[in-house]
């Protein structure tokens, strides 16, 4: 069992264990003992535009060194931006600095292996292993050095740019960005401009604090204004580490993640690249699995979180696979989610049929959908409970295929979510209510 890492790396609150100077630390000296340990002595460091990643940067930095790794320093870039570095770079390891789509409060940390995929189990029960020990450092003349990469934006938005082939042209698009003040605010407006596009920026003027805030993939409403202000073609809202996205037609319709899915499946059918299946989550919108059915395109569900998608897509071999939330991930292009790429490709969609957006979305029908997070002492034990078990197994009699439900403990907060949907809005929400305090009851 971990103690410290979740479902994606460790994350909390600033000042609170375990985001606190003394642990980070710990942490950098105990990864770089695991990493030096097999003969990995060069590790990159990326974060966010969070104030307190100049916190964590240091004291991560003089723990590595303490362990005898080197440490190359990128600044503030997007989460997949470190993925495809470390690759590249040949290092052996990436930390990400970031609190994801959390408030600037919150941050957190997360590593990447030498090929850009998040580390094994085994791995980060060897660091966990580490941390129960005491710290050591090695001998003067084998301590790590530090080196800071400033060409690492460059290197990235080529990257970006060439993830949909050279041909490829955004010439007579008008296209709204918000970079949530987060990590892709110096990299998304260059890509998308240099592609040709005429570009217009909101949420890019970071200021350590304003990350996410009222802005981004969290809250794209305000981006939806502001496209119906330009008139723009699309807009493009990231989160704070830029590994989401969310977009907007030029309707100011909000396209979330699902929708984004089916766009470029149904694109990739069409030009016969889907590569298998589609992998999708727990919480994937029934509309998008009966849009895929209709176009004989398999399509199965991992748990919540791009982490099982992403270990699905391997198990099976398949390429495209993602989250309601705007984790969308390309194998064939990157290894992890990668809002600006997952964009990208949606826009070929586009040039590819000369179609909107909106007219793009029309062959998925999404189907009402109703959350209900429901405080209780003991989540986990949801499952296990008779009364809720009875309780679900009636809703689904009830439901039948017109819809389904979903109940399970959050990994981040002590509540259980309460997922129903179906064709009938009205019918869905008395439903999820219903659940919610069954649940309320047996557990709170």
């Amino acid at each position: 069992m971990r103690k410290f890492f979740g479902t994606d790396g460790i994350r909390g609150r600033v000042g609170e264990a375990p985001i606190t100077p003394d642990f980070l630390l710990r942490l950098g000296w105990a990864a770089g003992r695991v990493f030096a340990s097999e003969g990995q002595r060069k590790v990159l460091i990326g974060k966010d535009t969070r104030i307190s990643g100049y916190m964590l940067e240091s004291v991560l930095e003089a723990g590595l060194s303490a362990a005898g790794v080197d440490v190359h320093l990128l600044g503030p870039m997007p989460t997949p931006a470190i993925a495809y570095l470390t690759r590249t770079f040949r290092a052996d390891a990436g930390i990400v600095i970031s609190g994801s789509h959390n408030p600037y409060y919150d941050n957190g940390i997360k590593f990447f292996d030498s090929d850009g995929n998040k580390l094994p189990d085994s791995m980060e029960l060897a660091i966990e292993a580490e941390l129960a020990t005491e710290l050591e450092t090695v001998e003067s003349e084998r301590l790590g050095k530090a080196y800071r990469i400033d060409d690492a934006p460059g290197r990235y938005i080529e990257y970006c740019k060439a993830s949909t082939g050279n041909g490829f042209r955004l010439h007579g698009l008008k296209i709204v960005l918000d970079c949530a003040n987060g990590a892709t605010y110096h990299i998304a407006p260059s890509v998308f401009g240099e592609l040709g596009a005429e570009v217009f920026t909101t949420g890019a003027d970071p200021d350590g604090f304003n990350i996410n805030a009222g802005c981004g993939a969290m809250h794209p409403q305000p981006l939806a204004n502001e496209v119906l202000r330009v008139g723009g073609d699309v807009g493009i809202a990231f989160d704070g580490d830029g590994d989401r996205v969310i977009m907007i037609d030029h309707r100011g319709q909000v396209v979330d993640g699902d929708q984004l899915l089916y766009v470029i499946a149904a694109h990739r059918k069409s030009v016969d690249r889907v590569g298998g299946g589609i992998v999708g989550t727990e919480m994937s919108n029934l509309g998008l699995e009966r849009a895929l059915s209709a176009m004989k395109i398999p399509f199965v569900r991992s748990r919540v979180g791009d982490r099982y998608v992403l270990e699905e897509l391997i198990r099976r071999d398949w390429i495209l696979g993602g989250e309601s939330s705007g984790h969308i991930i390309c194998r064939d292009v990157s290894t992890t989610g990668d809002g600006i790429v997952s964009a990208l490709q949606t826009l070929a969609a586009m040039a590819h049929s000369g179609e909107s957006l909106q007219e793009l979305t029309r062959g998925m029908q999404k189907l009402p959908q109703t959350m209900v997070n429901v405080p209780v002492a003991s989540p986990k034990t949801v499952s296990e409970t008779p009364r809720v078990r009875e309780a679900v197994a009636d809703a689904e009699a009830n439901l039948g295929d017109r819809g389904r439900v979903l109940l399970r403990a959050s990994g981040t907060e002590p509540v259980v979510r309460v997922m129903v949907e179906g064709e009938d809005a009205a019918e869905v929400s008395a439903v999820a209510d219903e659940l919610a305090d069954v649940v309320r009851v047996a557990l709170g």
